[in-house]
């Protein structure tokens, strides 16, 4: 069986630099790695939580991470401690909401940006449901 140590994905995506921007400013990430015509790979003050973006038609990449990634159906899920002060923060930095906050019945709250490069993220708070 292979061990795994890490898991983390690799978008592929037209601007780096918008992306680091993002993700340092509104996350705390930080660029473990960066060369603004090639990869950014950001770490989280944690280092608990890793993402690695691609530049669009790079020519050492397989012709298949020659395309841009699809949005549609795919999210990145970020687990916060509140979602509503979360929410109140992402509203105060005038960030794209793609989805408001809302309690779910199963026992999250969560709401959805969007990131300069179109992808969605799910930011989640885990919550008890009384049963």
């Amino acid at each position: 069986m292979i061990e795994v140590d890490v898991m983390f994905p690799v978008m592929v995506v037209n601007d780096l630099q918008a992306l680091k921007l993002y993700y340092e400013s509104v996350f705390s990430f930080k660029a473990v790695f960066y060369d603004e015509s090639f990869y950014l790979h950001l770490r989280s003050p944690n280092n608990a939580i890793q993402l690695g973006f691609l530049m669009l038609n790079h020519a050492s990449q397989p012709e298949f991470l020659h395309s841009i990634m699809v949005t549609e159906g795919f999210v990145v899920s970020l687990e916060v401690k509140d979602a509503s002060a979360a929410y109140a923060q992402v509203q105060r930095m005038n960030l794209e909401i793609a989805m408001p906050l809302k309690m779910e019945e199963w026992g999250q709250t969560h709401f959805m940006l969007q990131d300069p490069a179109g992808l969605r993220l799910d930011i989640i708070e885990n919550v008890a449901v009384e049963k």
